[in-house]
């Protein structure tokens, strides 16, 4: 069951590449995104309402996916939040788990594990937006 949100994912990945081909993995399981590539872009948008998942970056211009994280969970109705790094060390996932992340990735990503992630949260209507 899928929940009343009008996007699935939004992306959060200031490597174009990447985000794209985690946005195509995505619609080849028949997820929707939205495609943004930084924390800024996505919290200017206020679509964090929108969405039934946030995947994004640890390091990128601006706002870190850690901070966004951060002011994120402080709102009501704040979806859950996966984080992915290229940077996995000990610290860095403490850090994102301490401030409410719901899973956390190292990059280069398993397609297997954040499938899975991602169905287990929005796929199944474990979480909806409030």
């Amino acid at each position: 069951m899928v929940g009343p949100w009008e996007v699935h994912v939004a992306i959060i990945e200031d490597d174009n590449h990447l985000r794209n081909s985690i946005r195509d993995l995505l619609d080849t399981e028949g997820y929707s995104s939205a495609l943004f590539e930084s924390a800024d872009r996505f919290l200017q948008s206020n679509q964090y309402e929108a969405v039934g998942c946030i995947l994004a970056d640890v390091r990128m211009p601006g706002t870190s996916g850690i901070d966004m994280l951060k002011e994120l969970k402080a709102r009501p109705g704040c979806p859950p939040i996966l984080i992915m790094t290229s940077y996995s060390d000990q610290h860095t996932q403490s850090l994102a788990i301490k401030h409410g992340a719901d899973g956390f990735f190292p990059k280069p990503l398993d397609s297997n594990l954040l499938l899975s992630a991602i169905q287990n949260i929005v796929g199944n209507g474990s979480w909806a937006p409030a």
